[in-house]
């Protein structure tokens, strides 16, 4: 089979499937040469630059894989491979200890000054006993650490060699996982006020947007240091520049920024002229070793998938055969909604998460509803897709068991699907059906309810008073948000009730924390299930 390279790729990449299949490396091709040859390939292998659109993959009538060496695929659009039965492959793991070692390198800075000490001598200035390049050990030091995965956790083990202590916030890994690495799992407030050094590892998502700002920075010690190599807009940098300038944070180092780069012909981030800062022009993933390991990676899983084999790290769904399809796709976005709402519902790490199939769906293979399921409980914590192919191996990762069951038995419902898990001290179910071809929400814990899913949704648990609705209703309406449906349930006259209400748009931060607030209010959970991130 004919492979194109349209980017640079490492030799040893190139070399691997050359051992393989014919090679053609076509470097700087045009937009318009790309499409006019991309016919005649099976596989296409880019980097970052290469736009892999719609009217590229539908004039790639051959292509079996589309391997992107690295780790975003923001390049490649994944619904059109889809649905062109085009398997795309990326990179995930290959440059975990590069960035690792670069988000160490800007701590070992950060903490001894030594861009400052290095400008110092340049400018022919001798200024060891200066109190400004005075530095500070990081052995016995506090590490917290947003965010455990692959990246999250290189640093951690490096860390408790360098004898520091390290925290830890990932809602979705659990206490006893953390530990098995010698980690204290804490929540992000209490990370933030306990920690010398914070350090940034998760996805930018729309939860993630802004996570360390003007208030969690004024948790943070005012001798603390904050690091990201992870990526722009997770730290406010006007907010990180404000507390520099003011000595509320006494050092900041950063790979990665919001406009890249952040000067022009880009809005010039505040960080530029800020004091106490490591500015490096994202380079978490720049070593030599790190572009091989990347190569070779998407090498090999464009050979596997070539040879008929899985590809280890494909980044989209699986086609289903005509069979499974018919009975399980209208299935699949019910249980990715389910997986969505329970991780947010859960709030916390859960340590087996059963998945129960029941009716007429339980006559047929249920594991891509179990990916479905995953991708939307894991989703928004992980740059990686999950699919079909990783879906085992990620939960595996943040310490979930993930047990199948099946059972014919689905009362008055055609088929049904429940997940159940423990999250902390309580066990959270929740389930749904497909009717006249949408999602429905039949079951919430010990409630049993009908309801549409919605990209917004708000569940609250509060005492059974006269007049708790009626003052949630007006402070919804006060800020202009819609109540589309409602559905609540109680556990006995004038006790705890579960309220849900599905909405036309999003609960703004201070009208929920207004919400809460009400005497009445025990709980408040704001539910996103739109799949923007």
């Amino acid at each position: 089979m004919r492979v194109l390279v349209a980017e640079s790729l490492a030799a040893e990449g190139v070399a691997l499937l050359r051992a393989h299949h014919d090679v053609d490396e076509k470097i700087g091709l045009s937009r318009d040469d790309l499409c006019a040859i991309i016919g005649e390939y099976d596989a296409l292998v880019v980097r970052s630059q290469v736009q892999v659109d719609a009217d590229l993959i539908a004039a790639g009538s051959r292509l079996v894989v589309i391997g992107r060496a690295g780790v975003g695929v923001d390049n490649v659009a994944l619904d059109a491979a889809t649905r062109a039965g085009i398997v795309v492959v990326n990179a995930p793991t290959g440059n975990t200890i590069a960035a690792a070692e670069h988000t160490l390198a800007l701590l070992y800075g950060l903490a001894r000054h030594l861009p400052a000490a290095d400008a110092a001598m340049r400018r022919r200035e001798w200024q060891k006993a200066r109190a400004g390049l005075t530095g500070v050990e990081l052995r016995g030091k506090t590490l917290g650490i947003i965010g455990l995965g692959k990246i999250g956790l290189a640093i951690a083990d490096r860390a408790r060699a360098m004898e520091m202590s390290v925290l830890a916030e990932d809602p979705y890994v659990t206490a006893e996982q953390a530990a098995l690495r010698g980690i204290e799992l804490v929540r992000l407030d209490d990370l933030l006020r306990r920690s010398d050094v914070v350090t940034v590892h998760v996805p930018l998502t729309r939860d993630t947007r802004g996570l360390i700002g003007t208030r969690q920075l004024a948790l943070m010690k005012p001798t603390a240091l904050l690091l990201n190599v992870a990526r722009g807009g997770v730290v406010d940098e006007p907010a990180v520049a404000a507390a520099l300038r003011d000595g509320r944070l006494a050092g900041a180092a950063v790979d990665v920024f919001e406009h890249e780069p952040p000067f022009e012909p880009n809005p010039a981030s505040p960080l530029l002229d800020a004091p106490n800062t490591l500015l490096t022009p994202h380079l978490g993933a720049s070593t030599a070793e790190a572009q091989v390991r990347v190569a070779e990676e998407v090498a090999a899983q464009i050979v596997d998938v070539l040879d008929g084999r899985s590809a280890r790290y494909a980044v989209n769904a699986p086609l289903l055969t005509p069979e499974t399809a018919q009975a399980i796709g209208p299935y699949l976005p019910l249980a990715e909604t389910l997986g969505r709402f329970f991780g947010q519902f859960c709030r916390t790490g859960v340590r087996t998460l059963t998945l129960e199939v029941a009716g007429e769906l339980a006559t047929h293979d249920v594991s891509p509803l179990t990916a479905a399921v995953l991708r939307g409980l894991l989703e928004i914590v992980t740059t990686e897709r999950v699919n079909l192919v990783n879906a085992a191996s990620l939960a595996r990762a943040r310490g979930m068991t993930v047990v199948e069951r099946k059972t014919s038995e689905a009362g008055a419902f055609a088929s049904l699907i429940t997940l159940s898990g423990e999250a902390g001290a309580a066990t959270t179910t929740v389930g749904g059906t497909v009717a006249h071809g949408e999602p429905r929400f039949t079951r919430l814990n010990d409630y049993w309810l009908d309801m549409a899913p919605t990209a917004f949704m708000l569940v609250t648990r509060h005492q059974d008073k006269p007049g708790t609705m009626g003052r949630i209703g007006l402070m919804l309406g006060d800020a202009d948000v819609n109540i589309s449906a409602m559905h609540l349930a109680r556990s006995g006259l004038r006790q705890d009730a579960l309220m849900i209400l599905a909405l036309d748009e999003e609960v703004p931060p201070d009208v929920a924390e207004a919400i809460r607030t009400n005497e009445a209010v025990l709980d408040l959970w704001t539910i996103r299930l739109g799949t923007d991130r």
